[in-house]
């Protein structure tokens, strides 16, 4: 079975008298009640005592807080612990969290909020035990579809509290970073291997044996978005995204990647207010801008090839999300090759080639030099290169960068971009022989 979502559960544990003296079994409520509804929503049951010691809050606890995807806050009783955990969690996830008592009330602070009500018999235990199990079972299936703030801060502060996100200096980190089963890291690895005419069915096959999406562990859903990219399969990351759980669909990382493959399969209107609204809500970022820009040349590049007047407009606003992209973290050399690009391609003497250049080389070369391997640096040093004429840098670069390929869409990209520059040159009658060469063996690695 693949590794599932986590419903965390903030609950006491053993027996507790309430206000009235009457002793509680929670442990009974746990075995009965809560981890049996957990497992009937397709998720994974983890309760706080099983990791944390009791009266102290480690981060191990704030870890799972902000972390799991789901959450169970048991309020029968007023233990203090509970409620500061409760309070953690809503100051940090806007969904997911389910509220549960079997008290005849909740204290004023919390009594505005939706609790499931369950019963107890004379001995403290849960009684009406199926009715209790499945309520709680539909309201997180509840929670799987449903992404309206369950949080007070997130309902009544709208726009104060932005949620968790997913930090990373490049989106392809992620995947190696993330921790999660070697298994089905291995398995999507396998995947992408199997070449571009195999690739998508054996990710559809691993996609379909997941199940309920939004009920798998992150850390898997993530890399199979991600794989679907390597893969070219635009509209299965669409679908994908549109089942994922809420919360992960809200990250920076999920929409930047979602608004990636809207842009590829054509829909640039939603990819442009998508990151647009990204940049608004959450600031510039390389990798946000870095995508909005390509939105923008990519109209440019369909405006000039139809001979639309309205091309020039499309260059100098990918121009400048790139230049806002590589302004905010002048460590990434995307958004910063891709204004240099653009920039020899519509006008080449503008000023601000040399001010650029030399700091996307040193940014990239630094990287190179603390062992980077990544295909991106090794790339950038071929664009700067043929940009600055000097083709025999480029070729003395490639081998590098085919050496750190991991996704043919990569080699793609860098061949695309090239091929927009000897355009440029063959229309100015420049000689491109040297650079075809280049050309030629990106393509072929972008062929898989």
């Amino acid at each position: 079975m693949p590794h599932r979502a986590i419903c965390f559960v903030i609950m006491p544990f053993g027996k507790k008298p309430d206000d009235n003296g009457r002793v509680i079994d929670f442990d009974s409520v746990w075995r009965e009640i809560i981890a049996p509804a957990i497992g009937d929503a397709g998720l994974e049951a983890v309760r706080a005592d099983d990791e944390m010691s009791p009266g102290v809050i480690h981060n191990a606890m704030f870890e799972r807080l902000v972390l799991s995807e789901y959450a169970i806050a048991d309020l029968t009783i007023f233990n203090p612990n509970v409620y500061y955990e409760l309070g953690v969690r809503h100051a940090v996830r806007p969904q997911s969290t389910v509220l549960m008592s079997a008290g005849e009330r909740l204290p004023f602070d919390v009594v505005h909020l939706r609790a499931l009500l369950y019963a107890l018999d004379a001995e403290g235990r849960p009684r009406d035990v199926s009715t209790a199990r499945r309520a709680l079972a539909d309201r997180l299936e509840h929670c799987k579809r449903n992404d309206e703030p369950d949080s007070p801060l997130f309902r009544y502060a709208q726009g104060w509290f932005k949620g968790p996100q997913v930090d990373h200096e490049k989106t392809d980190v992620f995947r190696r970073d993330v921790s999660y089963s070697r298994a089905w890291k291995n398995r999507l690895k396998l995947a992408r291997a199997a070449g571009k005419g195999k690739a998508v069915a054996a990710l559809d096959a691993i996609r379909d044996e997941l199940g309920d999406i939004a009920a798998v562990e992150a850390g898997v859903v993530i890399d199979l978005f991600l794989s679907y990219r390597g893969a070219d399969a635009h509209e299965r990351m669409v679908s994908l995204y549109e089942t994922m759980d809420p919360v992960l669909c809200h990250t920076t990382l999920a929409q930047e990647q979602y608004a990636f493959a809207l842009n590829r399969l054509g829909r640039r209107d939603e990819a442009e207010e998508l990151l647009s609204a990204l940049i608004f809500e959450r600031g510039a970022s390389s990798e946000t801008c870095g995508l909005l820009g390509r939105v923008y040349k990519d109209r440019w590049d369909a405006a000039k090839k139809a001979g639309d007047l309205a091309a020039a407009g499309w260059a100098q606003k990918a121009i400048s999300a790139y230049l806002k992209g590589f302004n905010a973290d002048w460590r990434d050399a995307y958004p910063g090759i891709n204004a240099l690009t653009l920039m020899a391609l519509t006008r080449p003497d503008d000023p601000r080639i040399a001010e650029v250049a030399p700091v996307v080389r040193y940014a990239v070369e630094r990287k190179i030099a603390a062992g980077a391997s990544d295909y991106w640096n090794h790339a950038t040093l071929i664009e700067l290169s043929v940009i600055a004429g000097d083709l025999a840098a480029a070729e003395t670069a490639l081998p590098d960068a085919l050496a750190a390929l991991r996704e043919p869409w990569e080699a793609g990209t860098t061949a695309r971009n090239l091929g927009l520059i000897r355009e440029a040159w063959a229309a100015a009658g420049k000689d491109e022989g040297r650079l075809d060469g280049v050309i030629a063996a990106l393509e072929g690695k972008a062929k898989g």
